[in-house]
């Protein structure tokens, strides 16, 4: 798998360390806008060390095949990211699918061009069978992100995650990938 792939628009990177004042600064300016679809955060998540430990997190999660993150960048700046979180290999072959975008990008059709891509990713690079997203029925621009990026409802689940200190009910998404066998 690549550290880096284009779209037509944007460019997906798993960051290094050269990545954190970037990363930094998208949380920095999208931390109200996120606070309604996150997990509460302290004060400590908003610091330039916890961008850095949160990237070498994240390379720690790749190179050890349990996630795969990339930051969305368009031009020189980070407008998001695309991630595959707890990935299951052996004969599930899954993982659910996590991703944020900038306050400011929203409705412009760079997730789903990002989404498609991760797509790809997974299922011709990874093999993956399954990916899963759950999303907030009050969060419209990521429901239908989700669903141009060809997902497709499979259910409800209620107070599935505590976001921003309340159980939040979740919408549950998924792909398949067919070309499996």
């Amino acid at each position: 798998m690549e550290n880096l792939y284009r779209t037509d628009r944007l460019v997906l990177k798993a960051a290094d360390l050269s990545d954190a004042t970037l990363i930094h600064d998208y949380f920095v300016r999208n931390r109200e806008f996120l606070e309604k679809f996150e997990p509460a955060r302290d004060e400590g998540f908003y610091s330039l060390k916890f961008c850095r430990d949160l990237v070498e997190y994240d390379r720690y999660c790749m190179e050890n095949k349990q996630a795969v993150k990339f930051w969305i960048f368009k031009g020189n700046r980070v407008i998001g990211s695309v991630a595959l979180n707890n990935i299951i290999w052996g004969v599930f072959l899954s993982a659910f699918v996590g991703y944020r975008l900038d306050k400011d990008e929203v409705n412009k059709g760079f997730m789903t061009e990002a989404l498609k891509k991760l797509i790809s990713i997974s299922f011709d690079t990874l093999m993956l069978h399954r990916l899963e997203a759950n999303i907030m029925p009050r969060n419209r621009p990521s429901l239908m992100a989700a669903r141009k990026a060809g997902f497709v409802y499979e259910g409800l689940s209620k107070k599935y995650l505590k976001i921003n200190n309340v159980w939040e009910d979740h919408i549950h998404m998924v792909i398949l990938n067919n070309k499996l066998k």
